[in-house]
């Protein structure tokens, strides 16, 4: 997750009720005038209406937030907005901005108040940002409250949030509906298998895990409305909705048969839930003719004052698969697929976007919104007609296999830290990919990274801010093995119109930003140019393709529900009480390789290491808990031992899991939980997908915020009962794995809703080793976090393809320092902070987020390394200081496209030697290279 700056930029109330100025913000002077609703005013019951407004004042919410920059024009701010097609091409009135006047040479938006009510407004100028309603942690000091200018904020997360308020208020009709297609009976396994999940920690007595929305109402016929049955089902045991921060005691998998569901508003995701449509007979979602609301499913609602339901770079725990959401009935003016505002562990796979090709200019239709969060991952999505297939904005994410057929834009760029696209295609837009949002001098855009993806009928691959004069990196692009012959333009200046790179040709490599290279640490410079490409291993390239390998989760669409072995009814208790040790080992010795291993949503605790076989399938029900226990085997880290050991040392079979967390009942400090000693047996036969590791800071877990509270004002406060585990992932060096959407996350605030997103000090050894020596290991959207020692670690590997990875270092490192809770290993290659650090560099002694030692062949597609905090004191943040070190490389060869570390004074050192400095390559957040290659 990433520390959500709107928090600082705001301003804000303290517990007394007196106004204060965040740090990084003008002091502004702060005046009363009329403000609808008041503080306590419910929120009306037809969420996604036409008469949502954005009006500051929250309901239950502290202070005011204003909608204007203190550094950039308000003319801006106009231009911008009329990018958005819902904006631009929309004849509906547009929304009040009531809590601040927005930007005073724009008249059309600004509009009287009703009398009565009171608001808060500032003079001068304010911050352009997204709702508050943030209990992640604060961009506020822990010690302090200094004040500085960064104007960057404004173009990052201030823009996205105004559109998203004109999009609230969009009305969204179409004079016409589909005919009625008839409900479909099913073959797949998902609809019949015998249900037992329950919940292990704090669930009700007879809650549902499992609801089918047929037995909720809906009908699925295309005729009737089944809003709310689809809904009802969603709802269903007073789950974690507005108001509520998180919760993990109240999961939800939602399925839907196959057939047409006609609705009228936004199907809302609430928090833990998967929606899973027939994977044999996808579904049909068809927006209706008198549709109204934001999109056709909402992750994460507005309600009537702009206040999300939760605070995006917290919305984790989602899915969505096997769908198609058809918008063609609506009018081609207005409508969007799914609102897509999500942080880690979520994911959209297998959906078709359906859209009207009519309408020209005022055609505004758009396959997702995203509008901010803190992602992620989606895969295999197509994208038929609209304004936009995908209006993208988030702090970084990963794609792969999204297609666009007759978009008029494919992707609109909005904003993020770093991006990185796989498996593109696009066909017959006027334009592929729009990364120029904000222009040359306030780009909106930290990096995109576009590989192995394909252009056809396309008159402008991609459009681009990026000014090489510039001393900023905003708009960082990097292109590798890109098809760009059916493009007329390849990739074109959006200020100038000059084409920077021409159509009708096959680019091996192009790099445009800073780049960086050799062992000697040679100074950046800026390029815009084609490169020599870099040479990959054949073991990770697919041998068809000639691409870098990829694979979707498997579905198992094909074996009928007898093949599913439940582990409770074999034995298995799922309690979180019972030792479900020896059960499990009985099920996977038992289990053949025609039959998979089904986790029934529970907690099944784990006293010693369950030898889980080279050739087996196993697959939960919405994130079962494997939980690491007892009192002895994990309790030493001077002896770690597995909890899971996937094959043996020299075993090569076929081992596939997906929807499992793993975690830790108590402190194991000697726990790995996941030993991977498998090597595939065909080309990414061994893999993990939507299986995360999660330490602390939930129910069952006794690591959660009475046990666990923060302590930054005592020193070195180790506390050993909040040790979680010695290493959540290891690769062995025989092994090869295959990752996807995997999170590997250290709690630093409680998940549960009594604890109101508190924060918390989990200490954890080491994030992911992967020590492969031949390879392949490919990753595709897995993030690492607050780990002690470090995130990433490649040790003696080769043959690593990664893409995008992301990490934060601890809040609490400095206090103590990284090496205090757990000790050096030799044996597993720690980082010796001994030799690399000197005494007197206090913040140098921190969690490294990646470091390869003697390791070759290893490729870093997209990179967000970030330090926020000091003892959970931002201070450092105003000079980018929070920590010495982000990345090592140490006799190694390893090619980094699109580097993005956050306030770390080394971006990366070469054998102990700083290479590039954050100073050197400021972007619109982070600091980022666009290539650096070490020898």
């Amino acid at each position: 997750m990433v520390v959500p700056l709107p928090t600082e930029r705001y301003q804000d109330k303290d517990d007394d009720g007196a106004f204060t100025t965040a740090p990084g913000h003008h002091s502004t002077t702060l005046h009363e005038e009329t403000i609808w609703p008041q503080a306590g005013e419910p929120p009306p019951a037809d969420y996604g209406r036409n008469d949502i407004r954005f009006d500051g004042a929250a309901a239950g919410h502290r202070g005011c937030r204003c909608l204007c920059s203190t550094t950039a024009p308000s003319t801006q701010a106009a231009e911008a907005l009329a990018h958005h097609p819902l904006l631009s091409s929309s004849s509906h009135s547009q929304p009040s901005f009531r809590c601040c006047d927005f930007c005073s040479d724009i008249p059309s938006l600004r509009t009287s108040t009703p009398a009565g009510r009171r608001r808060t407004t500032t003079s001068g100028s304010s911050s352009l940002a997204a709702p508050l309603d943030s209990h992640r942690p604060s961009f506020r000091s822990t010690h302090n409250r200094a004040t500085s200018t960064n104007s960057w904020y404004y173009v990052m997360m201030g823009l996205p949030t105004i559109l998203t308020f004109f999009l609230l208020a969009v009305r969204l009709l179409s004079p016409a509906l589909a005919a009625p297609s008839p409900r479909a009976a099913s073959s797949y396994w998902l609809s019949s298998i015998q249900r037992q999940g329950e919940v292990a920690y704090g669930g009700a007595a007879g809650y549902k895990v499992f609801r089918n929305v047929m037995d909720y109402g809906a009908k699925g016929d295309g005729a009737t409305d089944d809003t709310d049955a689809i809904n009802k089902a969603i709802a269903d045991g007073s789950r974690c909705g507005q108001g509520c921060s998180s919760q993990t005691t109240t999961p939800a998998l939602v399925y839907f048969p196959p057939g047409t569901y006609l609705v009228s508003k936004p199907i809302v995701q609430l928090y833990y839930t998967q929606f899973v449509g027939d994977a044999v007979s996808p579904p049909t979602l068809k927006a209706a003719a008198s549709f109204q609301g934001m999109a056709v499913i909402d992750s994460d609602p507005y309600d009537n004052t702009g206040t999300n339901y939760w605070v995006n770079q917290n919305n984790f725990f989602r899915q969505i698969r096997n769908f198609v959401i058809d918008l063609t009935a609506m009018p081609a003016t207005a409508g969007a697929g799914i609102h897509w505002q999500v942080a880690q562990a979520t994911s959209l796979q297998n959906i078709v976007f359906n859209m009207r090709t009519d309408g020209g200019d005022a055609n505004a239709q758009q396959g997702i919104f995203m509008d901010n969060g803190s992602g992620g991952f989606m895969t295999d999505l197509t994208f038929n007609g609209g304004k936009f297939g995908a209006f993208f904005g988030n702090q970084q994410f990963t794609t792969r296999n999204l297609t666009f057929n007759n978009c008029k834009t494919a992707i609109f760029m909005n904003w993020n830290w770093a991006w990185t696209l796989q498996d593109v295609k696009i066909n017959n837009a006027q334009v592929g990919i729009d990364m120029s949002n904000g222009g040359p001098t306030s780009q909106t855009v930290g990096s995109v990274l576009v590989v192995d993806s394909t252009f056809t009928g396309t008159r402008i691959g991609i459009k681009t801010a990026y000014d090489p004069i510039s001393p900023q990196t905003n708009g960082t692009l990097i292109l590798d093995n890109v098809d760009l012959t059916g493009a007329t333009q390849g990739i074109v200046s959006n200020a100038t119109g000059q084409q920077i790179l021409t159509g009708g040709q096959k680019v091996n490599s192009f790099v445009q930003g800073r780049s960086y290279g050799g062992a000697s640490g040679t100074s950046g410079k800026a390029v815009q140019s084609p490169q020599t490409a870099v040479e990959k291993p054949r073991t990770l390239l697919d041998s068809n393709t000639g691409k870098v390998f990829t694979r979707s989760k498997p579905q198992y669409e094909t074996l009928p529900a007898s093949s599913f072995l439940s582990v409770k009814a074999n034995g298995a208790k799922g309690d979180g009480v019972t030792d479900d040790t020896d059960a499990i080992q009985a099920i996977f010795d038992k289990a053949t390789a025609d039959q998979v291993v089904y986790f029934d949503h529970g907690a099944y605790l784990i006293t010693k290491t369950v030898k889980v076989p080279k050739n087996i399938k196993i697959t939960g029900e919405i994130w079962p808990l494997i939980m690491a226990g007892g009192t002895t085997t994990f309790k030493d880290q001077a002896n770690p031992a597995p909890v899971f050991q996937v094959g043996q040392p020299g075993d090569q079979g076929a081992v596939e899991m997906s929807d499992l967390i793993f975690g830790t009942a108590g402190p194991q400090p000697g726990a790995v939980l996941m030993e991977w000693n498998v090597a595939e047996s065909s080309q990414g036969a061994a893999g993990l997908w939507d299986v995360h590791f999660r330490i602390g800071g939930y129910a069952g877990t006794q690591m959660e915020l009475e046990q666990c509270a923060k302590n930054p004002n005592v020193t070195n406060p180790v506390n050993p009962n909040c040790f979680g585990a010695f290493l959540l992932l290891h690769v062995t060096s025989e092994a090869t794995a295959y990752l996807e959407n995997t999170w590997y996350w250290v709690a630093d605030h409680s998940l549960e809703p009594s604890a109101n997103n508190g924060q918390i000090d989990i200490f954890n050894g080491r994030g992911v080793l992967i020590e492969s020596t031949k390879g392949p290991v490919w990753g595709y959207g897995t993030s690492s976090e607050h780990s002690v020692l470090y995130n990433y670690q490649l040790r003696n590997a080769s043959a690593v393809y990664l893409a995008l990875i992301q990490t934060e270092t601890p809040y609490f490192q400095g206090n103590p320092i990284a090496t205090s809770p757990f000790k050096v290993n030799a044996k597993y290659g720690d980082p010796d902070f001994a030799a690399s650090c000197s005494g007197s560099d206090k913040s140098c002694e921190r969690a490294w987020g990646l470091r390869a030692v003697n390791s070759k062949d290893v490729f870093i597609y997209g990179a967000g390394l970030y330090s926020f905090f000091d003892n959970y004191d931002q201070t450092c943040l105003q000079t980018e200081s929070c920590q010495t070190n982000m990345v090592s490389l140490e006799d190694s060869t390893v090619h980094l496209f699109g580097l993005s570390t956050k306030a770390s004074t080394n971006m990366l050192t070469i054998n102990g030697q700083s290479a590039a400095l954050d100073k050197d390559n400021r972007n619109n957040f982070c600091a980022t290279l666009a290539f650096f290659q070490s020898s």
